[in-house]
């Protein structure tokens, strides 16, 4: 078979997973666990999967859904392509005016995110090529951390993340200094010499975080990430860096290639993590990621979803290389850890892909079925 191909089928399926206790961040609270996968089918029979970002706001998972199976995919079925890059850039052209019509521009791009994810692990299973191997990677082994780490029960989700193989966490702040202090000490102590870093989503003021900064610094984190929103001037994120004895880490709410060449081209941000089922899929982020590394950065893709996204992110990582970590949520979710392969599998922090075409999955969507909204 050759990499190109013809659409037959672009399908989404939307579902999502009951929370007996809510994952929490310093700007809402997830009562439940979405995920939209992605199914792409060619001529030939050949089956890709991928996965669009749907966490926020809490409907928005049917409506990315929708997006990709009454929006999206008529546009493409019966089309033939050189490669997944070829397709992401007439979705991305195609929709521009509509997305810009509609004020929806994120959710476009993360369907079509979804899609390009589903096309990219289809190209790989027509080269018969594990994904990372597509993306020229030399190793299927990746390092990994524990991430959403909530301010209540913290000890507890660390200590169970570091049971499973886990060496390297990640803890949610941003709910009040006492809280934050006190949780880092605790993760520190349970991690010992370990990977720490800490997450602020965006929930702190200028003033905040100059003032939290040197309350950190006590507890040798690897980094910082996001403690002011996204939008605010560079030249506030600049400040940040001088003041901080931390590499500060941002990328996941970045979403044009212009941005990210910026944020490359300075010195504010050392760990950059762009989110590939929330813009740009493996056509935009594969190249971006070696660009960050290029840049002297460390590469960590950013992810908080279901089984499939986390597993093209954990091939994006293996096929580019670098000395950065994949994030592995620490909660309770089936729709990850049924469709997540041997990530499941983490060993001394540090899991590996193996030689599988695409992904290394076929995805069991009956043993999710009881999750289906649509």
């Amino acid at each position: 078979m050759t990499d190109g191909f013809t659409i037959r089928s672009i399908e989404a399926f939307c579902y999502r997973y009951p929370l007996a206790t809510p994952v929490v961040t310093s700007f809402g609270k997830m009562l439940n666990r979405p995920a939209v996968f992605v199914r792409a089918v060619d001529e030939d029979g050949v089956e890709g999967w991928g996965e669009a970002w749907s966490n926020f706001p809490a409907p928005g998972a049917e409506h990315r859904a929708r997006l990709v199976n009454e929006v999206l995919a008529p546009g493409l079925v019966g089309r033939k392509f050189d490669s997944p890059a070829q397709a992401f850039e007439t979705l991305s052209k195609g929709t521009e005016v509509l997305a810009l019509q509609c004020g929806e521009p994120g959710p476009f791009a993360q369907a079509i995110s979804g899609i390009d994810l589903a096309l990219w692990d289809l190209s790989a299973r027509r080269q018969r090529l594990p994904l990372w191997r597509l993306l020229g990677g030399q190793s299927d082994t990746i390092k990994v951390y524990a991430s959403g780490i909530n301010p209540g029960g913290a000890a507890q989700a660390a200590g169970a993340a570091l049971k499973r193989g886990h060496r390297a966490l990640k803890l949610k702040v941003g709910f009040g200094t006492e809280t934050d202090l006190a949780n880092l000490a605790t993760l520190r102590g349970l991690v010992g010499a370990g990977m720490l870093a800490s997450d602020a989503n965006q929930g702190w003021s200028m003033a905040q975080a100059l003032q939290m900064l040197p309350r950190l610094a006590e507890f040798d984190l690897r980094w910082l990430e996001e403690p002011i929103r996204a939008d605010r001037p560079r030249e506030e994120w600049r400040r940040l860096r001088a003041a901080a004895t931390m590499p500060i880490a941002a990328g996941e709410n970045i979403s044009s290639v212009e941005a990210f060449r910026d944020v490359l081209s300075e010195g504010v941000l050392g760990v950059v993590q762009p989110d590939v089922a929330k813009w740009g899929g493996l056509s935009l982020c594969a190249g971006l990621a070696r660009d960050i590394l290029a840049a002297g950065k460390t590469f960590c893709p950013h992810y908080l979803g279901g089984g499939l996204g986390l597993l093209a992110s954990a091939h994006l990582l293996a096929g580019i290389g670098g000395d950065g970590w994949l994030e592995v949520d620490a909660n309770d979710n089936p729709l990850r850890d049924r469709l997540c392969g041997s990530i499941i599998n983490v060993r001394e922090g540090t899991v590996k892909l193996g030689e599988e075409p695409g992904l290394g999955i076929v995805p069991d969507l009956a043993s999710i079925e009881r999750y289906r909204s649509i």
